[in-house]
């Protein structure tokens, strides 16, 4: 019982700080997240030292981004679709998928190659590479959770899940990032 009491408190005072300023705290959290997944890929790859330039950029994405685009986004999705709407859930789900998702891997991809320190013919050729197979792979592996955030949670935890569930997609994203770096060698 003595250890719930500061777990209380702390998720507390996150959701305190989640209703005042919501997007700080969402892109903060976005950033650790993102770094902490970034480090975990490394480790998981076998590497004995870690790739601070690498994980500085998950984390610089994740505070720039991770945040700030899905707040909106979420935003904008319960703004289009009034509640009277049949299959609401649906089509939210949808425009996530098909036209957000899109969008957010090309920014991913691309500024996660700049923030690292490659040019932007680089980061582009890395983009082109990469793109659609990680889409792809997104749309397979994420739909459902993705479903679930948009169907059964309230909004205000939606970036924060999805944020939970990026942690996983970013050990994928920075292996296969780092596979294809390897073959470009």
């Amino acid at each position: 019982m003595s250890l719930s009491k500061p777990i209380y408190n702390l998720i507390g005072a996150y959701f305190e700080q989640l209703f005042n300023h919501p997007i700080r705290t969402k892109s903060i959290t976005s950033c650790v997240i993102a770094t902490t997944g970034n480090i975990v890929s490394q480790k998981i790859s076998g590497s004995t030292k870690i790739n601070p330039n690498s994980a500085c950029a998950y984390g610089l994405f994740g505070l720039l981004f991770g945040g700030t685009f899905p707040h909106y986004f979420y935003l904008l999705v319960d703004r289009l679709f009034s509640d009277e709407l049949k299959f609401r859930k649906f089509y939210q789900f949808l425009l996530e998928r098909l036209a957000y998702t899109p969008l957010f891997q090309v920014c991913s991809l691309y500024f996660l190659s700049r923030f690292e320190g490659n040019s932007h013919p680089v980061a582009f050729a890395n983009l082109y590479k990469l793109y659609w197979p990680i889409l792809q792979a997104n749309w397979k592996y994420l739909s459902l959770f993705a479903f679930i955030n948009i169907t059964f949670l309230p909004p205000f935890l939606r970036v924060f899940t999805a944020n939970i569930i990026g942690f996983f997609w970013i050990i994928f994203l920075a292996n296969k990032r780092r596979q294809a770096a390897k073959k470009s060698d």
